[in-house]
């Protein structure tokens, strides 16, 4: 038997995959968190003791050896502070992450947007090519059993790198991609300039034989490659320029050119790895799509016909592309939007760029509803100066309307015509109005 790991907080996306990583080592894990999910109920049934509600010291097995939190869990958190009192080995997520990044050969996807789907390109690539990798990713995967995680048995280890808090500066990896440098988290960044330092340290972290595989068609990161800064890693590039693009574009499931981008960066670690195109191409036109991203379905409501788009999109650009990508897969149909803000501060910071993506947005029309708050993420002064009935109204379209949550569901019931298209986006609950209708 193994040693007792607690995790507080196992339900989140990161968590869980790292739980799974040492309950397929033949560890004994334990864990709480607030409330019961699909996840905490996917731990349960692969054998982990969980606590759901409110946290409390007797949750923390006495003899656990290592308790792993969230970044969410504050000091004040009773099972974090007995971890601390019993001097038992204390960990956050990206800290116990970084420490299995220098045991393997770690391959890194980082960026503001695109690394989940990244993550999993990769992923099937090096499964496909035999390369067995153990794959932490931060969205269920349907190709791994619907999880965030696979075993593996190889020296390969293939993360979702967040940029979250500075959380990748824990990681040591040998391949670092990177999708693209944008303005995000500005509640802990505050600016751009602070974002291209991190990035800047975290790509440091590459050793001499290591690589990184840059989007080129991405202006800050090639900023970034063009400090006057002595890389002794190797660069490779990739571009929606390459001739590669078009052979994907007719080969791949999922929609949208930043897709592209993703399959064409997976394509270039698997080259740097000498995996054969053949069997890259392969794998990447299998590719089902990730959990709530561009996850589709068709459905029947009030009789009506309907495709059901669910998409975990809340940045500005995010938003932006899957719309397009949403234009372009169903080019003649009726497309609704129902979009549910992610955080105040976000709203806050990236306002105008949230009116102009809703100016500009090829859909028909378009709900917003109230912003999800994140807990510990918020701050009352913001609170107060964002709101979602502020942004319909600076957007000022006819076609963009706003609407409480809980009356969502009736207005497209009666609203929503045979053969239209609904697209639910938003990085919050948003996605419990998919799974009812």
């Amino acid at each position: 038997m193994g040693v007792k790991i607690h995790f507080i907080g196992i339900g989140g996306i990161g968590v869980s995959a790292l739980a799974q990583y040492y309950l397929s080592k033949g560890d004994e894990v334990s864990g709480s968190d607030l409330v019961v999910s699909e996840i905490t109920e996917m731990l349960a049934g692969k054998g982990t003791k969980i606590k759901i509600g409110k946290h409390s010291a007797r949750n923390v097995p006495n003899d656990a050896k290592m308790v792993v939190y969230s970044p969410a869990v504050e000091v004040s958190n009773p099972e974090y502070k007995k971890a601390k009192t019993r001097k038992m080995k204390l960990r956050s997520y990206p800290e116990a992450l970084g420490e299995l990044t220098k045991k393997y050969f770690t391959i890194a996807v980082s960026g503001a947007h695109g690394k989940s789907t990244t993550t999993a390109l990769i992923s099937l690539i090096l499964t496909k090519a035999g390369l067995d990798p153990t794959v932490i990713v931060g969205t269920k995967i349907k190709e791994f059993d619907n999880t965030n995680f696979r075993s593996g048995k190889s020296k390969y280890l293939v993360i979702e790198a967040d940029e979250f808090n500075a959380s990748f500066l824990n990681y040591w990896p040998k391949i670092i991609v990177l999708t693209n440098i944008e303005r995000e988290h500005l509640d802990f960044y505050k600016n751009l300039e602070n974002i291209m330092k991190t990035f800047d340290k975290y790509i440091s972290h590459l050793p001499e034989d290591g690589v990184l595989v840059a989007n080129a068609d991405d202006e800050n990161i090639i900023k970034l490659k063009m400090q006057k800064v002595q890389r002794p890693f190797k660069i490779e590039n990739y571009s929606l320029k390459q001739i590669e693009a078009e052979e994907l574009k007719k080969i791949m499931q999922i929609p949208g050119r930043h897709n592209l981008a993703n399959a064409l960066a997976a394509l270039a670690v698997a080259r740097f790895l000498g995996i054969k195109d053949k069997t890259s191409f392969s794998a990447l036109s299998k590719y089902q799509g990730a959990w709530r991203r561009f996850d589709l379905k068709e459905t029947e409501i009030s009789g009506k016909k309907i495709t059901l788009v669910s998409d975990y999109g809340h940045h500005p650009t995010e938003i932006k592309v899957t719309l397009q990508a949403a234009r372009e897969k169903f080019p003649h149909k009726k497309i609704w939007c129902v979009f549910q803000p992610h955080q105040f501060q976000r709203t806050f910071y990236l306002f105008d760029e949230f009116v102009k993506v809703f100016q500009n947005s090829p859909v028909d029309m378009a709900i917003i509803t109230d912003i999800y708050s994140v807990a510990g993420r918020e701050s009352a002064k913001i609170k107060r100066k964002a709101n979602s009935r502020k942004l319909v109204k600076a957007i000022g379209k006819p076609t963009v309307i706003y609407i409480k949550k809980d009356k969502i569901k009736n207005y497209l019931k009666n609203n929503l015509e045979d053969g239209q298209v609904l697209l639910i986006m938003g990085a919050g609950d948003i996605y419990e109005l998919s799974k009812n209708l």
